[in-house]
């Protein structure tokens, strides 16, 4: 089993030197998902097998509260005529939140001040939208292999706590018991327990249990395409990093599709005996978006 650094110094050479910058072309905007080609599509698409289908997605957020203090808009108006009548409605979010499952784009968050592919966010982003590396370059959609990795269901408790944060290793091990393979250009998505932990810790706080940093070697080594999760960074990191995990978007180009809602998928994975699947994600195609709500969906 993969031996992952762990500490702040080896995690920080470890992207500094493992980074996908120009891997795919200086001018490169769509980052890890160039792994997900035409064969590995067809390769997803064969997992289809019973025609069912888990959306992973949160309801949308609607309701003001401890945990949604910017709740999403939505109003109608109607015309409603003796005979017939019609109806029209808006949507308004602030979707990088913990309450609305969404996909972050490549220009979404810097460190260092480098953007993916060494862009400066000064000369890329602008009130009006990105330059470089916006959500408009996965406009054809995300549609490939997905793999659960069921942590509660491997640890055998209804959440990930604050003394235990998921490391690389093990990841690499809940692979192994689980009998599935990560290979490059899959959907990996991580169940901490996000719904059972939020019950029991009702109110926001500055500790959240989650992923450590030594999740980032593991995505790297295996070429994972998108990271999806419910329970995100582990925070605070005694690592010193300013995006643990999410460090894996600028670095590598790994899409993160943040907030997922697991706990439907995690169900189904069991009962169909199997924790792979066909991953389909398609964003809105907003030009010079940092990211998009999106309702993905697994197909087994």
């Amino acid at each position: 089993m993969t031996d992952y650094p762990r500490d702040g110094a080896a995690l920080k050479e470890y992207y500094e030197t493992h980074r996908n910058w120009g891997r795919w072309g200086a001018d490169d905007e769509v980052g890890a998902l160039n792994l997900v080609t035409e064969e590995k599509r067809l390769e997803a698409v064969a997992l289809a097998r019973t025609g069912r289908t888990v959306s992973l997605s949160r309801p949308y957020p609607k309701e003001p509260g401890p945990r949604n203090p910017t709740p999403a808009q939505h109003f109608m108006r109607a015309t409603i005529g003796r005979q017939a009548g019609g109806v029209v409605d808006y949507y308004g979010f602030l979707y990088h939140s913990a309450q609305m499952t969404h996909l972050d784009a490549l220009c979404h968050v810097w460190e260092g001040g480098r953007l993916w592919n060494d862009r400066d966010p000064r000369e890329t982003l602008r009130e009006d939208g990105a330059r470089f590396g916006d959500v408009a370059a996965w406009r054809q959609g995300i549609v490939t292999r997905g793999v659960l990795l069921d942590v509660v269901r491997h640890r055998g408790e209804p959440y990930v706590t604050l003394d235990r944060p998921v490391h690389g290793d093990e990841l690499e091990a809940i692979a192994a018991a689980q009998g599935v393979e990560v290979r490059p250009g899959d959907a990996v998505l991580v169940h901490s327990g996000e719904g059972a932990y939020t019950a029991d810790h009702p109110l926001p706080e500055s500790e959240r249990p989650g992923l450590h940093a030594s999740c980032a070697p593991f995505l790297r080594e295996h070429d994972v395409a998108l990271l999806g999760w419910d329970l995100m960074d582990a925070r605070p990191n005694a690592e010193g990093l300013r995006w643990p995990v999410h460090g894996v978007l600028f670095q590598f180009g790994v899409a993160l599709l943040d907030s997922a809602l697991l706990e439907p998928l995690a169900a189904a994975c069991a009962q169909e005996g199997r924790y792979e699947f066909l991953f389909m994600a398609h964003p809105l195609r907003v030009e010079g978006g940092t990211g998009s709500p999106v309702n993905p969906i697994a197909m087994f």
